[in-house]
């Protein structure tokens, strides 16, 4: 298998001890995540778990109205679908692709099937579901406490935390439904960003120039996230 297309290029399906990656390894499917690709609807049943090696999956909650905010990004790091496993099947939030690429997904039956069996899948899941919360208890503070810079700057360190570039194809009408805010309150934080020398914004492309001064620039909600996801999950392989 190339590595292109390798399965432990996410580090959860690279955390599975030996028997668990051997019956998972035939089940896997590689998918393509487009751009604005939904993954699931608010409280459509899932069918399926995705593992993304390299796309970017916002979770966002969506109003009555069509407002949506985002709660929580999930990248190679992580699993998209966590109520299947936790017991609700379905969940009030929508899964969008944030940044195309490529992910693994599994049948809903069989993840239920291996959670359980109470054994380590069910552990590094679990596990996972904790800096998860972590982080939409954190985004939720951020927007209510912090400025649209501070927020601005968190959530283009937690997705490059989930790339392996420095690079964004992300317009700022994207970001600006993704925050919950107006186009043109992203537009003056991220012209400021740019000023500072930090990121260079281009046709719906940000590439981070500074990223130690952008992590000065930013509150302490990313640090916190961070943190948590270090001390919850397995390292990531080198390469």
């Amino acid at each position: 298998m190339s590595t292109k297309s390798d399965p432990r290029q996410n580090q959860l399906l690279a955390a599975l001890p030996d028997a668990e990656w051997q019956r998972w390894l035939p089940q896997l499917e590689l998918v393509d995540l487009p751009l604005g690709k939904v993954i699931y609807e608010s409280g459509a049943p899932m069918a399926h778990l995705y593992f993304p090696i390299s796309a970017i999956v916002s979770l966002l909650y969506v109003l009555e109205n069509g407002a949506s905010a985002e709660i929580a990004v999930v990248g190679h790091e992580g699993v998209v679908g966590v109520s299947i496993f936790m017991g609700g099947g379905s969940t009030p939030s929508r899964a969008v692709v944030q940044s195309a690429g490529k992910g693994y997904r599994l049948r809903a039956s069989l993840v239920k099937a291996e959670f359980d069996r109470a054994g380590p899948v069910m552990h590094v899941m679990l596990r996972y579901t904790q800096a998860l919360i972590t982080q939409m208890s954190q985004t939720a503070v951020c927007n209510r406490h912090h400025s649209l810079d501070e927020q601005l700057c968190r959530w283009l360190l937690l997705s490059l935390d989930r790339l392996k570039g420095s690079e964004l194809v992300m317009t700022q009408e994207l970001i600006a439904n993704m925050l919950g805010v107006r186009r043109e309150g992203v537009t003056e934080a991220a012209a400021k960003l740019q000023r500072a020398g930090m990121i260079r914004y281009t046709r719906g492309r940000i590439t981070v120039l500074d990223r130690p001064e952008l992590e000065k620039r930013t509150c302490e909600c990313y640090a916190v996230v961070k943190r948590e996801y270090d001390r919850l999950l397995p390292a990531e392989k080198s390469a």
